[in-house]
């Protein structure tokens, strides 16, 4: 007899039952986008208006980096605890309240307080969306939907950048006060649609709540037009949480995890923080600075679809294992040709469209890596130390790596971290690909990079 999971996990797609939630779920990632890409915005313009130094201009991303961080783990031990659909629309809301407020700050280090709990708010997005919306994904499509998802991504970063752009006109008093409230009807609406969504059955079916899961699956099977068939609820016993957990699910799994993140999210948010602030640098006016940025998102979107067509085509491991170093090469050649004219535009278009191969194959692939009970807060664990990492990046690049090595020097170093992370992957985790939820072997043998099942 088949398990309940397995019964959701075969279930055809529809776009009025898993992809309502896939919607759902990425248009809070869309905000999670538009909030970091937010960060490279505002810098400029609150350097000018409060008189920063470089070191706390790079607070200002660093404040809302750490919030995100500390949300990530918060959050996704939440939604493994409580369930995903609490997680799910509380995460919101916290959020819009404090961009309100962030936006009326008297000085910065209120704004620095309030763009951490705004973060705090936000950095629960990513691990909870990511679990809800895998598993009520078919398995056979389940790598496309996840990374997918991170279409979501370049669309709300590039949104942010168009906003950026047709305010430039708009005094720069007043322009950042304009750019955070900018989100915040958009969010709270979203927050008011996301309480219709339905808790993951198969959450439900772990933490032994039956009745619960059996309503919910029988609901899904009718509404996709699938053969209903008898199934068991397999509850879990003893359920595994926290970030001791983790690790001792699998140290080797949790190590590449980590590695990969901090490695590849460093890469991407340090170009993502600085660019209108590199672009000024070298002459660019704001409108120019704001527009080459909002490039760089923008041709992200195409990569997000060719990382979708790849991760089924050719696995999880190989796309990031070929993407990540080429996307750290391409900004290298950026930084080196940078008085160069148009042609810094090319390299900076390169980069945003590799790194979105990388990235959305990033999140599928870490959130399956873990079983039911450990995949909000195993994914929110790697999330929340990439953005450490990337959170005090900002400081790190701005006061030291970039006056002192210099742009190439300093983007070569990351990408050497990055091919790091890649070789550890290829050696210390198994590929995913077509493989049902919670039936990962972790055993060396399943640890090369062509990932055989």
């Amino acid at each position: 007899m088949k398990t309940g999971e397995q019964i959701v996990q075969e279930l055809p797609w529809k776009w009025g039952v898993q992809g309502r939630i896939f919607v759902i779920g990425g248009l809070g990632f869309m905000f999670d986008a538009w909030d970091v890409a937010l960060n490279g915005f505002l810098t400029p313009l609150l350097g000018s208006y409060w008189d920063l130094s470089q070191a706390e201009r790079g607070l200002v991303a660093t404040g809302n980096l750490i919030g995100m961080a500390v949300g990530a783990v918060v959050w996704g031990t939440i939604a493994d605890r409580l369930g995903r659909k609490k997680a799910f629309a509380i995460t919101l809301l916290i959020f819009a309240l404090f961009s309100v407020l962030g936006a009326l700050s008297p000085n910065f280090e209120t704004f620095v307080l309030l763009r951490f709990l705004a973060g705090f708010g936000l950095g629960g997005c990513i691990p909870v969306d990511y679990a809800l919306v895998g598993e009520f994904s078919p398995r056979r499509i389940r790598g496309k939907v996840l990374s997918a998802m991170d279409g979501w991504w370049p669309i709300g970063a590039t949104i942010c950048g168009v906003v950026a752009t047709l305010l430039v006109p708009i005094d720069g008093d007043v322009r950042w006060r304009i750019m955070l409230l900018f989100m915040i009807l958009p969010a709270l609406l979203l927050f008011w649609v996301r309480r219709g969504i339905p808790e993951s059955p198969i959450y439900l079916a772990k933490v032994g709540r039956e009745a619960e899961a059996r309503a919910i699956i029988d609901d899904m099977v009718a509404r996709t037009g699938a053969t209903p068939q008898d199934y068991s609820i397999v509850a879990q016993t003893s359920p595994k949480r926290g970030l001791a957990a983790v690790w001792r699910y699998s140290p080797r799994i949790t190590s590449a995890s980590w590695l990969l993140f901090v490695s590849i999210m460093l890469l991407y948010y340090a170009a993502l923080s600085w660019m209108p602030s590199i672009l000024r640098r070298e002459g660019y006016d704001d409108f120019a600075a704001f527009a080459g940025t909002t490039l760089m998102t923008a041709v992200g979107i195409v990569g997000v679809a060719v990382s979708a067509y790849l991760v089924e085509v050719v696995g999880r491991k190989w796309v990031i294992g070929i993407s990540g170093p080429l996307a750290g090469a391409a900004l290298v050649l950026f930084a080196v040709m940078l008085d160069v004219g148009s042609g810094v535009l090319v390299w900076l278009a390169v980069f945003g469209f590799v790194i979105q191969i990388a990235i959305p194959v990033l999140y599928c692939y870490v959130s399956e890596l873990y079983p039911t009970e450990l995949r909000a807060s195993g994914f929110g664990y790697a999330s929340s130390v990439s953005r450490i990492a990337t959170g005090f990046a900002p400081l790190l690049f701005g006061s030291v790596m970039w006056p002192i090595l210099g742009l190439p020097l300093t983007f070569a170093i990351v990408t050497a971290f990055v091919v790091f992370a890649v070789l550890w992957m290829a050696y210390a985790a198994p590929e995913t690909k077509g493989r049902e939820l919670d039936t990962l072997a972790v055993t060396p043998g399943h640890s090369q990079l062509s990932g055989s099942p």
